[in-house]
């Protein structure tokens, strides 16, 4: 089996020839400490671990243009900087090692004014940038690819939440919940009218958003609240990705997600992960409680990995008949920190290789 008929046998609960192996990367300190402790310079993790390549065709739909990162002031102590990612305003301290939590200062939206600002200047989906190569060219070069090939389908509440600010933007619910409302339609009609200039020209096998919208004991914000604001722009966005012919819709949240999950899966979202185990997260829990509605990807517990091996091959184990049934890609429940010797991840992946 090539990786993309693997990638549709594992989420088609068929069989495949082993198991799909692909997880969240490793933060760059994470690697610096592995390169000190003998992972080979001259290869990427992927070629070592084994991984099944996965291909994103290149639209864009962040903003365009992108954000400048800017120093604004810096001392013997610390940096203060706009982030290139969200334009946010950040404050980071020099004596704390990464991955740090930077402290925020100041978001890009603070009013209607700076989001139909925002909105004029930033996310305009006729941009011609948005398309780095032509549609022919992309066809060519994605059309009959051995490995899965996906495409970036945006997100309800993760950009926003970035661009405004998590209380800000909490509290926006309430207080001005026409802008809300305004703000989503707007994002969901953005991202359709990119995405239909290509889902129906080239062969996708998944979509992926993102959301990031759980802490460690539930949702960020009440289910009514996103049955109420975010469920129609997801259903307009699963409605196109649908009649293209997208069967397998990913979506990335950090946190404790079991109250959104059936949210998701009536909007037809229905590939979740990294199912953080920290946040009371248990993929086979979840398998009983959802069934092969749900597939999953992560669970695995990256504290575990820092400890010893007996335990990392007890975590793998216990999730042996879920890897075997299938709808479910194993892997670490968040990107892999640095806390997590060398040693003990090329363990944890031999023991995923032994199951199948």
């Amino acid at each position: 089996m090539n990786a993309r008929e693997r990638f549709h046998a594992v989420t088609h609960y068929e069989k495949a020839d082993r198991l799909f192996r692909w997880e969240m990367g490793p933060y760059e300190e994470t690697v610096k400490r592995w390169r000190s402790e003998g992972m080979p310079e001259d290869k990427n993790l992927g070629q070592i671990v084994g991984y099944d390549p996965m291909g994103v065709i290149p639209v864009v739909l962040k903003p365009l243009p992108g954000f400048e990162k800017k120093v604004l002031e810096e001392t013997d102590e610390y940096q203060i900087y706009q982030c290139d990612r969200d334009g946010a305003i950040k404050k980071i301290r020099k004596d704390t090692p990464p991955p740090a939590m930077p402290q925020y200062i100041r978001f890009p939206i603070q009013n209607r004014e700076d989001w139909e600002a925002f909105k004029k200047e930033r996310l305009d989906p006729c941009n011609p940038k948005r398309f780095p190569k032509p549609i022919e060219q992309l066809k060519k070069e994605y059309g009959s690819l051995e490995r899965p090939v996906g495409i970036m389908a945006g997100s309800m509440f993760g950009w926003l939440r970035d661009w405004i600010g998590v209380e800000n933007f909490a509290v926006l619910f309430y207080d001005d919940p026409k802008l809300v409302h305004e703000m989503m339609e707007y994002l969901s009609d953005y991202f359709v009218e990119i995405l239909k200039k290509v889902v129906f020209e080239i062969h996708f096998d998944y979509a992926q958003m993102w959301e990031d919208m759980a802490y460690k004991t539930g949702s960020l914000i009440s289910p009514k609240l996103v049955r109420e604001f975010m469920v129609p722009g997801y259903k307009k966005i699963v409605d196109v990705l649908h009649k293209a012919g997208i069967e397998i819709i990913l979506l990335d949240s950090d946190g404790n997600v079991e109250e959104l999950i059936p949210i998701w899966l009536e909007c037809g979202i229905n590939f979740i992960y990294p199912f953080e185990v920290a946040a009371g997260m248990d993929v086979v829990e979840l398998r009983k409680k959802f069934g092969r509605d749900l597939l999953m990807g992560g669970g695995m517990d990256k504290r575990v990995m820092a400890g010893d091996k007996p335990s990392i091959k007890a975590m793998v184990e216990e999730k042996r008949g879920l890897i075997l049934e299938g709808g479910y890609i194993p892997g670490c429940d968040h990107a892999i920190p640095p806390d997590i010797p060398w040693e003990n991840f090329l363990y944890y992946r031999e023991c995923l290789h032994r199951i199948a």
